[in-house]
């Protein structure tokens, strides 16, 4: 960077404000590079790196804002370009945690030679310029050892002892008898009635239980398993800091000292697991929540990263296994809308699912499953700092309340609390489930009165940037139409698009529509409608809506299918419009998209 362009960076560096594109074009070309050496774009790397759409299941970013997966302290401190001894002693540690697995598992001295040797030439190759996030380094160092020495899981040994150590002391008899200690200053503190006295139970119980989750030395070692019940107690009393304790009590509806009886709605909450022996107290909180109607998907790692907890284990781990026993395993990577609200509204009150990632916490890297799980919760609880980080050392805000429980500066445990950005507009399936409903009331009515009902299946999110143009052209066609035909109600998808809907939303909402049997006629998009929208609207029709219609797009051929099925079982309704055998082209759409994933690369806006 030249001189000129470095006294100009300061004005671009401002911590905990989005990066300004667009003023120094050297700045942008690093921004950008940034992405691509940490190998965080998805136009570079579309198979691994969430699309922008899917980010924001999670993250609300502004317009042209670019998550990053780092804390904003480290990320400027990368687009600075002055590789300061805090960059430097955090790429340290990320090779020593390595090195010291080479000096740990290797015995032999010419390949311990050859694993240290490889693994500084990687680690001085990749930190030469300063780009690369620490945690990014850490794992391509880790995938260099595990590739070469075809070791599976080189912390399985020791996350299993941290289990079984932290297993010990739960089911020990002096935890468990301090945990069901009487505090009369607590339970009997004021008149109360018995449904109150069991609501500071479990106050009481929750509190103790989040005291110990963040105490290390429960699985670190074997001292705690010598505790009395007095050392329990000491260790439950100690003071919980952070701003969140209040929030969290709110949100569990937790309540030490309330008239006010709880409500009757259950929360779904995504719990992200940490440690390996942390995880025990983790399902010991969770069973509880369970008990008292919640919901829980606890999320692991897709794969080994030292001794946090992935799901290989929650497979194969004895204590895990049994503490998860009745808990459904949600295995797949891609689960759509309409599959994942199934289970959530299932018997099951307590999941399992893969993040997708092998790293302490990568939006940009989940698999679809866990952005759809982020974005239908009710609240995600985050375990231990490194999560933390990520979530509140940073500008952005999530499209979730954040509840971060960990040791504190002090070593005392915390918990932190960060609201979800106040412009997101949440649908909840129950929300979706009622607009349904509210357009299936209008349908029967219809019905009542004697009209013909036509569901109209076209392009609306197709095309790329076209979206306006779609509406436009469907709602031209059906006040033709409306105007041609007597007593005939026609659905118009277009009209009931709602700002913050997105894809899934919207296949949720209209599959329950179209298979409620009331639809008489489902027309599905002709490329002599788009001519003759555009005919009424007296312009020539613009090259990419040439030979188009509903087989090119991605929502109307799942609809296509649905109405078959809807056909089978209510044989009289009409299926009209360009024949089913032409509905081939289109699979699935990208997470959040309203096109087909594939379409990025041959259509632009």
């Amino acid at each position: 960077m030249s001189k000129d362009q470095t006294q100009k960076a300061p004005a671009l560096f401002d911590l905990g404000r989005p990066y300004p594109l667009g003023q120094d074009p050297a700045a942008d070309a690093w921004y950008t590079s940034f992405f691509i050496e940490n190998h965080l774009d998805p136009f570079a790397y579309p198979d691994h790196v969430a699309t922008p759409e899917q980010v924001r299941f999670m993250v609300y970013t502004e317009e042209n804002e670019r998550y990053y997966p780092c804390s904003d302290r480290m990320f400027w401190t990368i687009m600075k370009r002055q590789s300061p001894p805090y960059l430097k002693e955090r790429y340290k540690e990320a090779l020593h945690k390595v090195l010291n697995l080479v000096d740990q598992q290797i015995e032999d001295a010419w390949e311990k030679a050859y694993l240290k040797a490889l693994l500084r030439t990687k680690y001085q190759h990749e930190t030469r310029d300063g780009m690369m996030i620490p945690s990014r380094l850490e794992k391509r160092l880790l995938n260099i050892y595990l590739n070469r020495t075809q070791i599976e899981d080189p912390c399985l040994c020791e996350k299993a002892q941290r289990n079984m150590r932290a297993s010990r002391v739960l089911g020990s008899q002096p935890f468990q008898k301090a945990l069901d200690c009487v505090d009369e200053s607590v339970l009997l503190s004021s008149p109360v009635s018995l449904e109150q006295i069991k609501e500071r139970v479990d106050y009481l119980k929750l509190r103790r239980l989040f005291a110990l989750s963040a105490e290390s030395a429960l699985w670190e070692s074997d001292a705690m398993a010598r505790y009395a019940v007095d050392d329990y107690l000491r260790l439950f009393s100690r003071p919980i800091t952070g701003n969140g304790i209040e929030p969290l009590w709110r949100f569990l509806e937790i309540r030490q000292d309330s008239d006010v009886s709880r409500s009757a709605r259950p929360k779904k909450i995504l719990w992200l697991a940490n440690e390996a022996g942390e995880v025990m107290v983790d399902l010991a909180i969770i069973r509880y929540l369970a008990r008292l109607g919640h919901k829980v998907i606890i999320a692991f790692k897709d794969g080994p990263l030292f001794t946090k907890m992935d799901f290989y284990d929650a497979q194969g781990d004895e204590e895990l296994i049994r503490e998860l026993e009745g808990a459904l395993l949600i295995e797949a990577k891609n689960l759509g809308k309409n599959e994942l609200v199934h289970l959530l509204k299932s018997d099951r009150s307590i999941m399992a699912v893969s993040d997708g990632t092998r790293e302490n916490l990568n939006l940009l890297m989940t698999s679809t499953t866990f952005a759809r799980i982020f974005k239908e919760v009710d609240g995600v609880i985050s375990k231990g700092p490194e999560q933390r980080r990520r979530f509140f050392d940073t500008h952005f805000c999530f499209t979730q309340d954040i509840y971060s429980i960990a040791l504190d500066e002090n070593g005392s445990p915390s918990i932190w609390y960060k609201a979800r950005h106040p412009a997101v507009i949440k649908f909840t399936h129950r929300d979706l489930e009622e607009k349904a409903e509210t357009i299936i009331s209008q349908m029967q009515q219809a019905k009542q009165e004697g009209m013909t009902t036509m569901f109209y299946s076209g392009i609306i999110g197709s095309i790329p940037g076209k979206e306006v143009v779609a509406k436009k052209i469907m709602s031209t066609f059906v006040e033709f139409i409306k105007e041609q035909s007597a007593k005939t109600f026609i659905i118009n998808p277009s009209e009931y698009f709602e700002p913050g809907m997105d894809a899934d939303d919207l296949m949720f909402m209209w599959e329950i529509v179209q298979r409620s049997g009331l639809i008489d006629i489902w027309r599905f998009q002709t490329y002599d409608d788009i001519l003759q929208a555009f005919r009424l609207m007296k312009t020539k029709v613009p090259p990419e809506w040439v030979g188009k219609d509903a087989t090119f797009s991605t929502g109307c051929t799942k609809e296509m299918k649905i109405a078959l099925d809807v056909q089978r079982e209510h044989p009289e309704m009409q299926v009209i419009g360009p024949s089913q055998e032409k509905f081939l082209r289109r699979e699935e759409y990208g997470i959040g998209k309203m096109y087909d994933r594939r379409l990025k690369d041959i259509c632009s806006p």
